[in-house]
């Protein structure tokens, strides 16, 4: 062979060589320690969460991961999970959009141009018929993969959450990757697929919502079957020390971390510790007649009067919530009378908001519910003193930060009957920092009794009160 033509089949086998590695990148793909162990943990454990900084690698492990699934293309350091014939399997991210163009563009290449079809993470030769996404351009719903050890083909459908959980019904799914957090409605969904036909789920995302119901299970009250990867920085060689010190520059100091290590943001995501609640709830028993108690009372009309009851098991230091009630649109004469049924001459706790007056009448709210007959305290809900703050504060960050307190501390106990309570409990959360203060009355209302529980009091003390009960007596002796 003449050296120009020697050349020239050089060249045509460098070319087919670059358009090799160009559509079939998956060979080629040697993962870091901590993603390898992430993916074969798949053996054991059918829910993970890869929770990870900003640019370490997770949204390119999991279309991996993925990709080794729908392909039967599995390495040989590999030993996770392994399917012996083609799979069902979707590939989720928040919106249509960011699904397009973050999980669909890392698997099968950039969704805008059909000319790089094959240069993510599914080789060239693996991809079969698309359905395209009605009214979105360049974006598919579906898309067959060829499993090469069978010759078959695996069903790989694109899901985004703002479609609503109710798109996650259906057929059993043998994996589900769920880029991005998904909310608990739609994560529950997932499981519920993957459960029907034995499969898998894992999740790729970094924890920008903070300790969300989905983190704190993973993070602090995992099920069998359920594991925790993280990876910050420190674990992605491929981040130069110059970027991490520039970007580090740009984030508020509150992201930080969130940011660089993959820990949830401070002062966002839910506020109280929810995976204790299991522990804190029981079935209701009859409480003591020694057992002090108190009523916390939110005021409401469009959103709910809510009251909470309250006990104190002074023998076992315990604090106890045991009734509830709420409704709208009613006077204080029809609460008072629906409260009173049920737990006559209760000492009741309220807000500084009882202090405002009526237009029409010029009376306050507080005293509309005294002249109608309960027993509300002569002064407004103050926090709990402490040894540096003589008189309580009306601080809500301190209120919540107490009862925050007797969770951790397994001191306080809930009835099950409590259901609007241990509703708002789970859910109650923060938004840049600030506690969300919606659909939160029974949360308030609960805080207002434990919080005051210093005044609370023994059905067998209450018949002395008469209808002007001596509050001197009792501050003098609980204050």
């Amino acid at each position: 062979m003449t050296a120009p033509a020697e050349r020239s089949r050089l060249l045509e086998l460098l070319r087919e060589r670059e358009t090799r590695d160009k559509f079939t990148t998956l060979k080629n793909y040697v993962p870091y320690t901590w993603q390898k162990n992430f993916m074969n943990a798949g053996k054991d454990h059918p829910q993970r969460l890869l929770m990870c900084a900003n640019r370490v690698g997770k949204t390119f492990t999991g279309a991996h991961e993925l990709t080794f699934h729908l392909t039967g293309m599995y390495p040989d350091w590999w030993d996770g999970r392994r399917f012996l014939g083609p799979v069902r399997a979707w590939a989720c991210g928040k919106t249509n959009e960011t699904t397009r163009d973050v999980v669909q563009a890392e698997l099968l290449g950039p969704p805008d141009d059909i000319t790089r079809a094959g240069t993510g993470t599914v080789p060239l030769n693996c991809i079969g018929d698309r359905t395209r996404k009605p009214q979105l351009p360049n974006a598919l719903s579906s898309v067959l993969v060829k499993h090469i050890p069978t010759g078959q083909w695996s069903r790989l459908g694109f899901k985004a959450y703002e479609m609503g959980h109710e798109k996650f019904m259906g057929y059993g799914q043998d994996v589900i990757w769920l880029d991005e957090e998904p909310d608990m409605k739609i994560f529950t969904q997932c499981i519920t697929r993957t459960a029907d036909s034995g499969g898998m789920l894992y999740m790729t995302f970094t924890p920008e919502a903070g300790k969300t119901e989905v983190v704190v299970m993973f993070l602090e009250a995992p099920q069998p079957g359920m594991i925790l990867f993280q990876a910050g920085w420190d674990d992605a060689p491929h981040i130069r020390e110059d970027v991490k010190k520039q970007l580090l520059a740009v984030y508020p100091p509150y992201e930080r971390d969130m940011r660089s290590k993959g820990i949830p943001i401070f002062g966002s995501g839910l506020v109280f510790p929810v995976h204790l609640l299991d522990e804190m709830t029981v079935d209701a028993f009859p409480l003591p007649d020694h057992f002090p108690r108190i009523l916390g009372l939110d005021f409401g009309w469009d959103h709910p009067t809510a009251a909470i009851w309250c006990a104190v098991d002074p023998e076992n230091d315990k604090v106890i919530l045991y009734d509830e009630y709420g409704d709208r649109h009613l006077t204080p004469e029809s609460h008072t009378l629906a409260i009173e049924k049920r737990s006559p001459g209760i000492p009741v706790s309220w807000p500084k908001d009882g202090l405002i007056t009526e237009k029409g009448s010029g009376v306050q709210v507080a005293e509309h519910y005294r002249k109608a007959g309960l027993k509300m305290l002569p002064f407004h809900f103050t926090n709990s003193p402490t040894p540096d703050v003589i008189k309580g504060t009306v601080s809500v960050e301190a209120g919540i930060l107490e009862m925050f307190q007797l969770m951790e501390q397994k001191r306080l106990v809930i009835f099950n009957g409590c259901t609007q309570l241990l509703r708002q409990i789970r859910q109650y959360h923060r938004e840049d920092g600030k506690l969300y203060q919606k659909d939160d009355d029974y949360v308030q209302a609960a805080r207002y009794a434990i919080c005051a529980r210093r005044f609370a009091m023994a059905p067998s003390q209450r018949v002395h009160w008469g209808s002007t009960p001596d509050y001197s007596r009792i501050l003098k002796s609980i204050v």
